[in-house]
């Protein structure tokens, strides 16, 4: 029942001038305006347009470049050696000496006991390791650890030594180099790609010291036998191309 004073309104379409709207058919022509604010605005010099392609986000493909600053003063006068902290076969291990000077990368007896390994799980090698005094020695085997950096984790090779360092393990050029990494000791960390990423990894501050002896290979060229796993019955270092250096000897090449 309509209530009294209140007009029924049905809404129908409003037919086309050229009589082609189909009785039937509910459709119409819509009209939308959109406002957009000024900033917007396409711009109309060259200078505009070059600020706003360098605003603009990129996308890049390329490995990102890795950029160390300049340190103030009070940040880089010292003279610490470069120690991180990290993981070997998932266990924490602290005190580990990242040395350039170094080819190879060295592990005491004393730390591949507390790993929990013993001579049974070291491969036999023919590596002569000489210390700064000159005194060259056996290693007493080689060991393939996974080590863990920052995020990135990487099989490395270590020479088990029967001396002591102030060091758990010994990082060497092996290690640097196969891991795709640059330390900084006046920066006190160190930059490592990971796949395409950058990633700093800062020393670790609980030990440091100014100096620390480390041992070095009487060889001057060798490829790096970290990086990748590997199972042998004799680690011999003439698979890894190598050169001996004797103690002493002088060439005649200039």
């Amino acid at each position: 029942m309509r209530k009294k004073g209140i007009r029924s309104q049905v809404w129908r379409a409003k037919p086309r001038a050229d009589g082609d709207q189909d009785s039937g058919s509910s459709a119409v022509p819509i009209n939308m305006v959109f406002i957009l604010p000024k900033e917007f605005t396409a711009p109309d010099d060259e200078d505009h347009e070059l600020e706003l392609e360098e605003a603009m986000a990129q996308l890049n493909l390329e490995p990102l470049p890795a950029t160390f600053e300049k340190p103030e003063d009070d940040k880089r006068q010292h003279l610490k050696a470069l120690f991180l902290k990290g993981f070997v076969n998932g266990k924490p291990v602290t005190k580990m000496l990242v040395d350039g000077g170094a080819v190879v990368n060295i592990m005491p007896y004393v730390m591949l006991r507390k790993l929990g390994k013993n001579q049974d799980d070291m491969t036999k090698t023919d590596m002569m390791l000489k210390d700064f005094e000159g005194v060259v020695s056996p290693a007493l085997g080689a060991l393939c650890v996974e080590l863990t950096i920052g995020s990135k984790t990487l099989p490395t090779t270590f020479f088990v030594i029967n001396g002591k360092g102030s060091y758990s393990l010994l990082l060497g050029r092996d290690w640097i180099h196969a891991n795709c990494c640059i330390p900084s000791t006046m920066h006190q960390c160190l930059i490592q790609w990971v796949d395409d990423t950058v990633e700093i990894v800062s020393a670790d501050s609980s030990f440091s010291m100014s100096s620390a002896e480390a041992y070095i290979v009487s060889y001057d060229r060798m490829n790096c036998p970290s990086g990748q796993a590997w199972e042998k019955d004799f680690f011999r270092m003439a698979d890894y191309e190598v050169t001996l250096v004797k103690s002493g000897d002088s060439s005649d090449e200039s």
